[in-house]
């Protein structure tokens, strides 16, 4: 039987929730969920615990979720928890703050990140939207964390093949998170051992993400169809996809109208769903119906 590796897992949303459930069913079970504080959620702002903690107490496994790593008081608190033989590797997927060295330097085998990109493309915190909006291909990389953003050395790289691409944010955030843990998890053992060494990136090739915006989502509808069902896909379940009508009563008001659903047929853009503001969601006939002159 292989040792047991001893690892505490940095993540907070589904999407890490879902590498932690892949390396589970691969052997890999983690000793601590560092994970960032329960948020008020909704229109009621309820108090919602992120769902790595959720994943983690359903299996009794101890959670932090520090308001910062920076300070001593999390490196107190992470001490109690450090097994008998110490840390072998910790590992981050979707923390969505840097990793100071003082704590990515603590394990013997360092510090991994899952990140759903093919680095050196798509660096930064919307790698998985932005391959939706401006790629044609995806995949995950492990990587060692150094002190740069996405910047350190890569210990391996997969390119994942999606069948009707562009498709929706939250499918290829399932299929990526699967996939992350399944090349995590086929790493991790060489890796602690010490079987296998990081490859320096090529830092010419690049390219840099950015958090997107409400704006971003703007659609023209006498724009490129094939740029709008990608601004569809990578955002109406977020932050929303959207343009504006004028108010069916004639008032001269524009009122906003969010995409819900949309394909591309034979070149043109059909819109399936939408929730005009202030209604429930409805096909695109019946608001054609209602609110289009």
């Amino acid at each position: 039987m292989s040792k047991k590796i001893h690892f505490a897992f940095f993540g907070t949303p589904q999407f890490s929730a879902n590498i932690l459930s892949t390396l589970e069913k691969n052997g890999f079970s983690p000793d601590l969920v560092i994970a960032a504080p329960d948020k008020p959620v909704g229109r009621k702002h309820t108090i919602t615990p992120p769902a790595t903690k959720v994943w983690a107490q359903n299996r009794q496994i101890p959670v932090l979720q520090p308001k910062t790593l920076k300070d001593d008081a999390f490196k107190i608190e992470l001490k109690k928890y450090t097994p008998k033989g110490g840390w072998d590797v910790f590992i981050v997927a979707a923390y969505a703050k840097l990793i100071p060295r003082d704590v990515f330097d603590i394990p013997k085998a360092k510090t991994l990140n899952v990140h759903p990109s093919l680095l050196p493309k798509l660096r930064g915190p919307s790698p998985i939207q932005s391959a939706i909006l401006t790629e044609n291909e995806t995949g995950v990389t492990i990587m060692q964390i150094d002190e740069e953003l996405d910047h350190g050395p890569t210990v391996a790289i997969k390119k994942v093949n999606i069948n009707d691409w562009p498709i929706k944010l939250s499918k290829l955030e399932e299929i990526l998170a699967e996939e992350g843990g399944k090349l995590l998890s086929s790493v991790l053992p060489d890796w602690v051992s010490g079987k296998i060494q990081a490859q320096p990136q090529d830092h010419s090739r690049a390219t840099f993400t950015s958090k997107l915006t409400t704006a971003d989502g703007l659609l023209n509808l006498k724009d490129n169809p094939a740029d709008n069902i990608r601004k569809i896909m990578a955002l109406s379940e977020r932050s929303g996809a959207f343009f504006y009508t004028e108010h069916p009563k004639g008032s001269g008001k524009k009122i906003r109208v969010n995409v819900k659903d949309a394909r591309l047929e034979n070149g043109e853009l059909l819109i399936t769903s939408v929730v005009p503001e202030g209604r429930k969601e409805m096909s695109w006939d019946d608001f054609k119906r209602g609110f289009l002159p």
